[in-house]
C-alpha cells in the first residue's frame, strides 16, 4: 500500500522511486496535476507545500476550482463469475446489488487511510 501525506488539508500519495532514488508524491483529487520529489521526508514535505501552493495559485489566477468533484457514479468491469456471485450474496442479504457493493466499499475504506 502506498502512503498518504496530508498538506493543508490536501492528500498526496507518496512512494519511493528506486529508478531515480527519490521519494515522489502526487496530490490526488485535484483538477490537475501537482507532483513533487525529494530525497528525504523533510524535503518531501517542503516540496509538497511548494507544489501545492503553486497549483493553488494557478487555479486562483485562472478561476479554476482546485478540488475535483466526484459524481458518485462509476462503471466497473468484473468477471462474469464474480458478478454472479455478488448478485447471489446481495440477494441473500436482501440488498440491492448497488447497496451491497456500497457496503463492501465502505467496509474496505474503513481500513484505509482516508
Amino acid at each position: 500500500m502506498k502512503n498518504l501525506l496530508t498538506v493543508e488539508g490536501y492528500k498526496a500519495v507518496v512512494e519511493f522511486d528506486p529508478e531515480i532514488e527519490l521519494f515522489r508524491g502526487e496530490f490526488v483529487g485535484l483538477n490537475g496535476g501537482a507532483d513533487f520529489y525529494a530525497s528525504d521526508i523533510e524535503g518531501l514535505k517542503k516540496e509538497a507545500k511548494i507544489s501545492l501552493n503553486t497549483f493553488l495559485d494557478m487555479c486562483k489566477e485562472k478561476g479554476i476550482e482546485p478540488k475535483k468533484h466526484y459524481s458518485g457514479r462509476f462503471n466497473v468491469r468484473i468477471p462474469s463469475q464474480l458478478h454472479e456471485k455478488i448478485v447471489l450474496l446481495a440477494t441473500s442479504e436482501q440488498k440491492s446489488l448497488n447497496q451491497w457493493i456500497e457496503d463492501a466499499l465502505q467496509q474496505n475504506a474503513k481500513h484505509e487511510h482516508a
